[in-house]
């Protein structure tokens, strides 16, 4: 029957209508799945006042959690209300027989005091089914902007990170830039704190800087962020951070670093990995940080290395220690296996703690 199918496209496109109209959170979508929901209760306490051994107590529960996962505050207090009175009055008319029946409305009643709760410390305002893709967005914009781009012939680049506590949220994180196919920019960035407690920080500050690059030289981008942070009035509101600006032509490039650790330089030489003597004073806690950028050449087969401190620093330990142990490790992951792969396989053998760790690096391919 051609009725039919027609039929079915317009409750589809009616039902596609309202998920897209609920995803914005707006107050008549609101209402509306609030009142589907009220005529779900109401269906249910029939059918419990009418046979209530035939009614599971769970269905009151389902309807809890849909109502915790579509609505927003206010409508889910209304919600529970409606469901808390209809189950307590289908028990009262159902005679509430043995003590089974009376801890199945004690736990209903503790169900929605939780879901309230729970409800209240949503800070977003929306729905939890709405909040967590919100959050796994933000997260993946923060993950994204630390992609390097695509390097020309000659070239390559690697990055290998561990939160740590095995969330996508992150207080290391990379901002770069190719913007003349010539001249690359980056930015590796460790923000004060680990983990999803500094994410928001993380997405604003990597925002920021990508609006600097390429727009002042090495030394007024890390001021600039640093005036950034310092307008945050915030009481942890600071970080480290390292800056390199490369010439893929020459080989040549400047690095500034504002209390990060050292980048390391590997050459073909005896010792293989020499340590940078860029310097300067970590972002968002003075104003004017003095910084000491430094200048180095890339030859062919050569590469650069920038680490987090999550990398070299242990509770106790000394930070020139860790950065000599990072030094032996980087050697042997290299000497015989070349550098694919090789920021992974240093990330492997660090010991696992409370600071997230990222590695990168850059190296120019032998000819």
């Amino acid at each position: 029957m051609p009725i039919l199918p027609a039929v079915l496209r317009r409750v589809a496109a009616h039902v596609n209508g309202r998920v897209v109209s609920w995803r914005t959170g707006s107050e008549g979508s609101q209402a509306y799945v609030l009142c589907v929901l009220l005529l779900l209760v109401a269906a249910t306490f029939a059918v419990s006042w009418t046979a209530y051994d035939d009614m599971p107590l769970t269905v009151w529960f389902v309807l809890l959690l849909l109502g915790l996962l579509l609505l927003r505050l206010v409508p889910l207090l209304l919600l529970s209300g409606y469901v808390l009175m209809s189950a307590a009055a289908a028990a009262v008319h159902g005679g509430m027989n043995g003590t089974r029946a009376w801890v199945g409305m004690v736990t209903l009643v503790i169900a929605v005091a939780l879901v309230i709760y729970h409800a209240s410390r949503q800070r977003s305002g929306l729905p939890v089914a709405l909040s967590e893709p919100m959050l796994a967005k933000l997260r993946d914009k923060l993950q994204s902007q630390g992609s390097i781009p695509e390097l020309p012939a000659g070239w390559r680049s690697q990055k290998a990170a561990i939160t740590a506590h095995g969330t996508g949220y992150a207080g290391d994180f990379v901002v770069a830039d190719l913007p003349d196919r010539r001249h690359l920019e980056m930015v590796l960035v460790d923000v004060c704190g680990s983990g999803s407690s500094v994410g928001p920080q993380s997405l604003q500050f990597s925002g920021a800087l990508g609006g600097l690059l390429g727009a002042l030289p090495s030394v007024e981008l890390m001021q600039a962020a640093n005036a950034f942070l310092l307008r945050q009035y915030a009481d942890e509101s600071f970080a480290t951070a390292v800056h390199v600006l490369i010439d893929l032509e020459t080989g040549t490039y400047v690095i500034t670093s504002a209390g990060h650790p050292p980048a390391l330089h590997w050459r073909n030489e005896p010792g293989g990995w020499f340590v940078d003597n860029a310097s300067g004073t970590a972002l968002g806690i003075i104003p004017d940080p003095p910084l000491t950028p430094s200048w180095g050449h890339l030859e062919p087969g050569e590469a650069l290395m920038f680490y987090t401190d999550g990398v070299v620093e242990t509770r106790g330990g000394d930070l020139d220690q860790g950065i000599e142990w990072l030094r032996n490790e980087a050697l042997n992951a290299v000497v015989g296996r070349g550098f694919s792969g090789a920021a992974e396989r240093i990330l492997r053998r660090v010991k696992r703690g409370d600071d997230d760790r990222a590695v990168l690096i850059l190296e120019r391919l032998a000819t």
